[in-house]
């Protein structure tokens, strides 16, 4: 009897030290990974990567040192590494069923990654949705809309979609329109809009802008303005420019389609 509980008080002291060691395994290696990727993005390769890049590559390797530190601790409490990996497999084999769609976003982020069809900061239209890529993460990409809300896109949803990047030139055009009043001289009206464009420090002079007649009514006459601006300047070109429309027409004399006043009143 007192062999066995010498045998039983070995075997428990041997597991408790592999408990302990196990424990301050996880929680060094834990302390080691975070200052490992705040050293990798920090300073490390990293930081000579896009943001885009940088973010979705940091977080690949934080998922592959925590899984290497998991699989140290389970080694550590004598665990058998064969029946590990066995468990694993079987493990991945299921929850790769189960997760269909989350391994079709982990794809889509690595397929972000390498054609790079925006990059954090662009204002982007995909999905169904709009505004300014704020992080890519593995499984998702973050936007924030003119509104300011907060949209998470599966990223594979992403790759399945159109994607319209706003920013991925350094000019734009603003596309405008106005209606006038049929029988209006169409050459001053052309002459007065372009003048106040001239005027405009947000538009470009080259390309220079246009302003054609693009359809109208029995009534009515609908002008198209075409200009250009740096991306950076687009909604401040745009709305400055429809002051000058508005201001240049009204200077003028240009009277509005007669429709249009029956309607406002």
């Amino acid at each position: 009897m007192g062999r066995f509980f010498d045998n039983a008080g070995l075997l428990i002291s041997n597991y408790c030290i592999r408990i302990v060691t196990a424990l301050i395994v996880y929680f060094v290696g834990r302390f080691i990974i975070r200052k490992l990727l705040k050293l990798i993005g920090d300073k490390g390769l990293l930081k000579k990567l896009d943001a885009t890049t940088a973010s979705l590559a940091l977080n690949i390797v934080k998922v592959l040192l925590y899984l290497v530190l998991i699989v140290s601790v389970i080694g550590i409490l004598g665990v058998p590494m064969a029946s590990v990996i066995t468990v694993l497999a079987s493990a991945g084999v299921a929850v790769g069923m189960a997760l269909q769609g989350s391994l079709s976003n982990l794809a889509g982020g690595v397929m972000l990654m390498i054609f790079k069809p925006y990059r954090v900061g662009d204002f982007v239209e995909t999905a169904g949705e709009s505004g300014v890529v704020k992080d890519i993460s593995m499984f998702y990409t973050t936007l924030l809309t003119p509104d300011n809300r907060k949209v998470l896109i599966p990223n594979g949803s992403i790759m399945n979609a159109n994607v319209k990047n706003y920013s991925a030139e350094e000019t734009r055009r603003v596309d405008l329109s106005f209606t006038v009043a049929r029988g209006e001289d169409i050459e001053a009206i052309r002459a007065a809009v372009l003048e106040a464009f001239a005027g405009n420090e947000l538009i470009l002079k080259d390309p220079a802008p246009i302003v054609p007649v693009n359809g109208g009514s029995d009534q009515a006459m609908t002008f198209t303005p075409m200009v250009w601006c740096k991306n950076a300047d687009y909604w401040g070109a745009k709305f400055s420019a429809e002051q000058n429309i508005a201001e240049a027409l009204k200077k003028a004399g240009i009277k509005a389609p007669t429709a249009m006043y029956k309607q406002i009143k």
